[in-house]
């Protein structure tokens, strides 16, 4: 491209005539496949950070349910992990099937174009088949994801004795991810910042205050 812009440059032609060179093929295809990889990393990086988000907001309110009921920390943190065992299993299960099916929709229409080319070959390249979505690959970082946000609330009340403070910590550390959480989704999807944080701080303080009150209510009502 630099050699195409310098022999335009030397050429006695008027300057608007410079902005037309055209690209080769090989560079336009070159420009194509960067604009495909960065918006499939940025999908699974989005992806991953919603996981993160899933994984805390689930955890810590399964905690905050228990926490309503039951003072010990070891109830609160076997209920937290069984979330996260559960969680992860879960989100991994379900992207599995959800990209399995858009890998499926994927293939067979690459197939149908190939078939319907000059060439008529139905098969595909390895070099093609690269670009399709991972269904193993899903699974896995949505797990791995949920367990990351997980890990958060249950390492805050690990060591804390005390129900009340234990309980302020769970919430400020809790809080504290999500604001973190909410910036990189924010970022990543190319939105407001502080919109995105607002959002995901708001849910989540629902989410644990919805849990905890219910609980409550159930254990006040000796169920």
């Amino acid at each position: 491209m630099a050699t195409l812009e310098l022999e335009a440059y030397n050429q006695p032609i008027p300057n608007e005539a410079k902005l037309d060179v055209p690209q080769n093929d090989g560079e336009q295809d070159r420009d194509q496949e960067v604009k495909i990889n960065y918006s499939q990393r940025a999908q699974w990086l989005r992806a991953a950070v919603l996981g993160a988000s899933d994984g805390l907001v689930s955890t810590a309110s399964l905690m905050m349910g228990v926490g309503a009921v039951k003072q010990d920390v070891k109830s609160m943190i076997i209920t937290g992990f069984a979330g996260m065992v559960a969680g992860a299993c879960s989100m991994a299960i379900g992207e599995f099937v959800s990209v399995y099916s858009q890998y499926d929709i994927e293939l067979s229409e690459m197939k149908r174009q190939h078939k319907a080319s000059d060439d008529g070959k139905e098969s595909l390249d390895e070099s093609e088949k690269e670009d399709l979505p991972n269904p193993f690959t899903a699974a896995g970082a949505s797990a791995l994801a949920f367990v990351v946000g997980a890990v958060v609330p249950l390492l805050s009340a690990s060591f804390i004795q005390n129900y009340k403070v234990r309980l302020g910590v769970v919430i400020a550390m809790s809080s504290l991810a999500l604001i973190v959480f909410g910036r990189l989704g924010g970022v990543l999807g190319r939105a407001s910042v502080k919109k995105s944080c607002l959002r995901v701080l708001i849910g989540g303080w629902l989410a644990m205050a919805i849990t905890y009150g219910l609980t409550k209510l159930i254990g006040l009502a000796g169920i």
